[in-house]
This record gives structure tokens, C-alpha cells and sequence, in this order.
């Protein structure tokens, strides 16, 4: 286990390259953050986690616990799942997106449509900074009106001089 490196794997590399080529600019495991993300965009508020399917116990066919030692590894296993969710809700608490991609969705057949996705993503979040949250308005039971107007405004008739 000591060569599983955590640092730059293969499907790391490839959502990275993808993201440089597409203008999205990042910075690699900012140990500033909660659970040392393996790409931070600051600019669209998000953060990327790329995990392996097995270390991270994913419902796929490498994501299946080892015969050998089983408790062991139901543990490990759980005990990285809750980490994970952890830290997503440590880091939606300090006001970031987050992203995770599997291992699994980066092979060959469905590599193009994930890293499509990606990019959809993180151009809606950036997207999302701009947007403005409409004002809600109520309408009275009284009357069947709806104005778009503050609730309750009284005017003042000190500029009226018609009297």
C-alpha cells in the first residue's frame, strides 16, 4: 500500500489537463481547506474531489470489499465515507461547492460526457454568483392585487400642494 500515491494519479491528471484546456484555472491540494481538496477553483467557488473507487467504497466493480479480512476493510471503508461527507459539509459551511467524481466515470466510454458535465457545472456555479434572489411578494387575502410595490409603503403628501 505504500505505492498507492494520493498525489497526481491518472484520473487526477486527466480532469486536470481537461480543466486547463478549457480556460478553467485551479490550484492542486490547498491544505488550507477542509480535507485537502484535489482541485480548488476559486474563482467558481468550487472544489473537485477525485476519489478512487475502491479506497472510497463506491457501488461499482472496483469499489468491492477484498475477501481477505473483510472486517478490516468494511471499517476502512466506512470510516472514509464518513470523512468524505464530513468534509463536504465542513466546506458547503464555509460557503463552497463541491464536486465529487469516481474513478469509474473517468473510463474510456463515459470519460468525454463526465468531463463534459464538469464544465457544465462549474459554469452554473460560477453563473450562480451573479444571479440575484427575486424579492417574494405576497398577495392579501383581503384583496386579489398583487403589487410589486414595498409592503406597506405610506406615502407622504408633503410635496402635494394641490389643496
Amino acid at each position: 500500500m505504500s505505492r498507492i500515491r494520493s498525489k497526481n494519479t491518472k484520473p487526477e491528471l486527466l480532469v486536470r489537463r481537461y480543466l486547463y484546456a478549457n480556460g478553467f484555472r485551479y490550484r492542486v491540494n490547498v491544505a488550507t481547506l477542509p480535507g485537502k481538496p484535489d482541485i480548488v477553483l476559486k474563482k467558481y467557488h468550487t472544489v473537485i474531489f477525485i476519489h478512487g473507487c475502491f479506497w472510497h467504497g463506491h457501488d461499482c466493480l472496483k469499489g468491492k470489499t477484498p475477501q481477505t479480512n473483510p472486517l478490516f476493510w468494511q471499517n476502512k471503508f466506512k470510516r472514509n465515507k464518513e470523512r468524505d461527507l464530513e468534509v463536504r459539509n465542513q466546506l458547503k459551511d464555509l460557503g463552497w461547492n463541491t464536486l465529487v467524481i469516481w474513478e469509474c466515470q473517468l473510463k474510456p466510454k463515459t470519460r468525454q460526457k463526465t468531463l463534459e458535465e464538469i464544465s457544465y457545472w462549474l459554469n452554473e456555479a460560477y453563473l450562480d454568483t451573479f444571479r440575484t434572489k427575486r424579492p417574494e411578494y405576497s398577495i392579501s387575502e383581503e384583496g386579489s392585487t398583487v403589487l410589486a410595490a414595498e409592503k406597506n409603503s405610506i406615502y407622504s403628501s408633503s410635496t402635494d400642494t394641490d389643496e
